[in-house]
């Protein structure tokens, strides 16, 4: 079926290469609120431009006795509270989503952990759901609910809301507006469009979120250590090898038929694990993996493990090996530490995935 859209009209072309046109409909005449709950509810990538959110509430019941509509996720642990209206914003609609703002962003773990149960009915972990939904692997360490988006989603964003929103919007409230438009033909058959009306430009920049993380990492390095992680990211872009941030540092990973195996993570001064490159963190050892995903993979393990330990640069921890990166780092010591890992990447390609 072929859809064409005009500034005004949305038409289809039926088998007989007629064209029929869909007309624009009052959802609220036709739908109830429950119907575009559950649009969003099951769908939420196809309103959000693309960008995954992970619902986990519907309905949830605030401190002061009123409903969020939608309570969601997304990748990096942050709330999204969607406020959902069937045709054109009350005044009040604004005036509800700060409400529940106030609510939400003093939410710890744990309470968001419960409302997520109350919501799956089952008695699963939020932080190992949004792990397993997002395709996150263990190193990733994930802060939840560290801010709070805000979505308006309507028929019609009213002239007011709109004004407001953007004036939030510039004294720094994560707020955005959605507005839809819903079609049928006279044989049913349904249609839906959206527009961001604002925030947009924000809500999608999370193509640059590598770049920025990046140049926040940078930002958060002495002079011995930039050469070395310039070095580092060079290689990864050469080997086609992908880089993967958490809270304070990152993983460099090879992949394999879909299957992400981490070599090593880099933390800048003001991390926990100092500056450094590490084997392991407090979730995840590098060799663990390798035995566990690759194919001889303990055989790798032991010969990583005895290369960067032959190499002089790390020290044998408790949990793992780390490189302190505390002083003068010449071009040699580069080398060799990238020499073994080329070398490592080289290996697990060979011999593949379990």
């Amino acid at each position: 079926m072929n859809i064409y859209f005009d500034v005004m009209k949305v038409f289809t072309i039926n088998r007989d290469g007629k064209l029929i046109e869909y007309k624009e409909r009052e959802f609220c005449e036709i739908k109830g609120e429950e119907d575009l709950e559950e649009l969003l509810e099951y769908n939420p990538e196809y309103f959000f431009k693309g960008s995954k959110v992970m619902i986990i509430g519907r309905q949830v019941r605030t401190n002061s006795n009123s409903f969020i509509d939608l309570l969601g996720i997304d990748i990096s642990g942050n709330t999204v509270v969607v406020e959902l209206k069937r045709g054109k914003t009350p005044r009040e609609t604004l005036a509800q989503l700060l409400e529940y703002a106030s609510f939400v962003q003093n939410l710890n773990y744990e309470e968001l952990n419960e409302i997520y149960r109350l919501y799956t009915g089952a008695d699963r972990d939020l932080e190992d759901e949004h792990r397993q939904f997002f395709n996150q692997t263990r190193d990733e360490q994930v802060s939840f609910n560290k801010s709070t988006k805000l979505m308006i989603v309507a028929q019609e964003i009213s002239r007011e809301i709109k004004q407001t929103a953007l004036f939030l919007r510039r004294v720094g409230v994560d707020i955005y507006c959605i507005e839809f438009k819903y079609f049928e033909t006279t044989s049913g058959e349904q249609i839906i469009t959206n527009e961001f009306i604002v925030g947009e430009d924000d809500f999608i920049k999370e193509s640059m979120s590598i770049e920025k993380n990046k140049e926040d990492f940078f930002k958060m390095l002495d002079k011995n250590s930039t050469i070395l992680f310039k070095r580092i990211f060079t290689f990864a872009e050469e080997n086609d090898l992908s880089i993967k941030w958490g809270a304070k540092g990152f993983s460099l990973n090879v992949n394999i038929n879909e299957e992400r195996i981490a070599l090593f993570f880099g933390f800048p001064i003001n991390s926990p694990a100092g500056q450094s490159i590490c084997t392991s963190t407090a979730f995840y050892d590098v060799f663990d993996g390798l035995k566990k995903k690759v194919k001889n993979g303990r055989t790798i393990a032991r010969y990583y493990e005895k290369q960067l330990i032959g190499s002089g640069l790390f020290k044998r921890l408790n949990n793992g090996l780390k490189w302190y990166i505390d002083g003068h780092i010449s071009g040699k010591d580069v080398d060799r530490f990238l020499h073994i890992v080329n070398d490592i990447v080289g290996k697990i390609k060979q011999i593949r995935i379990k």
